[in-house]
């Protein structure tokens, strides 16, 4: 594996960028996707959770960028207005640490349609927007979608096995051919692969692991509760764990706020977010959670994909996920980049077969605990 990007044929600026952001080595799907985007393969890339996936597009992205031309020339689509937002936040990091004039603007809806129209007419190199509201400006004829030269689509698999595959396709199908795509995900199957393949030229599929897999540096714990303790118990494994930062999942929507307003009614700051919270009290929870303003996030399956935030060390299950395609990108929100983390499930005995199947699934062992004297053992 190549141990610096001076290898992988980054220019310096970039390089230069990078350092400044204390990162020196590429991991291992950087090594792997970032030469075969700059020869301008078509890609299908899968890598666990917080290894680097953003960066493995990023940079090769600013590579190809012509900054000589004041022209819309890649477009990158992601699931939520968060990833929408960490991914831009990330090109105008780059953008600056690298001292290239690489532009680029959000798309996405709920937030007003004209401001994102005069943004465009700045035509910033790079479009990062969720689906419909980039397919909405397109057919408005406000992105000029004929110089697009590159599309990355992150968490594919969540796009394009779900309601948003129409409109990806329709996205797609409105963009010269000769155009590159590359697909990214933590979790790549036959379904997703199938509903892409009539746009890609001869892809290739890079991967870490032979198979879909957990980021190594996880723990994966779970104790087992009445239904009804559930919430007190999560009270106590925070006292014994004292996390530094934590995200709470629930799978009921409208119990998140129930929850989020018991954890700070018993001292313990937290906000949360849902497909029922604003995109302004979403962004705020996140502000405030980043910060370290609030040590929890209370959240429905929402914030599982791409949120990265380095400093979160735990990741409570109050309700058991209901894939293992779930449980994985929830506990990928912990163990970033070099950092460990631990997962720990708040189960009922009735949710005890889906542990077997997880175990199973990811070749982990999630163990057992009891908690005895204010500590969380091993039982």
């Amino acid at each position: 594996m190549n141990n610096n990007f001076i290898d992988l044929k980054l220019n310096q600026n970039i390089i230069n960028g990078l350092e400044k952001q204390n990162i020196t080595i590429p991991t291992e799907i950087q090594t792997l996707t970032i030469p075969a985007i700059l020869e301008g393969k078509d890609i299908i890339a899968e890598s666990h959770t917080g290894s680097g996936k953003t960066l493995a597009f990023l940079t090769p992205l600013f590579e190809k960028i012509n900054t000589e031309k004041r022209e819309m020339q890649a477009i990158i689509l992601a699931p939520t207005h968060e990833l929408v937002m960490q991914i831009s936040n990330q090109v105008t990091l780059l953008s600056k640490n690298a001292e290239l004039p690489v532009t680029s603007t959000t798309i996405m809806g709920e937030v007003h349609i004209d401001r994102q129209i005069k943004k465009l007419k700045e035509k910033p190199h790079i479009i990062v927007g969720t689906p419909g509201r980039i397919m909405d400006l397109i057919k408005k004829k406000k992105i000029t979608h004929q110089t697009i030269q590159t599309v990355i689509i992150d968490e594919a698999d969540h796009l394009l096995e779900r309601n948003e595959a129409a409109t990806i396709k329709a996205i797609l199908h409105s963009i010269p051919k000769e155009k590159q795509l590359c697909i990214f995900s933590a979790t790549i199957n036959k379904k997703t692969v199938d509903v892409i393949a009539p746009f890609m030229k001869d892809p290739i599929t890079l991967k870490t692991a032979p198979k879909t897999a957990l980021n190594p540096n996880i723990e994966h714990k779970y104790i087992v509760v009445d239904q009804r303790d559930k919430f007190e118990t999560l009270r106590k494994i925070i006292a014994a764990t004292n996390p530094e930062r934590a995200l709470i999942f629930i799978s009921q929507t409208n119990e998140v706020q129930m929850i989020t307003d018991k954890l700070n009614y018993h001292k313990l700051a937290a906000a949360s977010i849902s497909g029922k919270t604003s995109k302004e009290d979403r962004k705020t929870a996140l502000t405030r959670f980043r910060s370290g303003k609030i040590k929890f996030l209370v959240s429905s399956d929402l914030s599982a994909r791409g949120l990265d935030v380095p400093e979160i060390t735990h990741i409570f299950h109050l309700d058991f996920p209901n894939t293992a395609n779930d449980y994985l990108h929830r506990a990928g929100r912990t163990a970033r980049g070099n950092f460990s983390g631990f997962s720990i499930g708040i189960i009922a005995h009735k949710e005890l077969a889906a542990i077997r199947i997880y175990e199973r699934e990811f070749k982990i062992k999630i163990a057992p605990q009891k908690l005895s004297n204010g500590k969380l053992e091993s039982v």
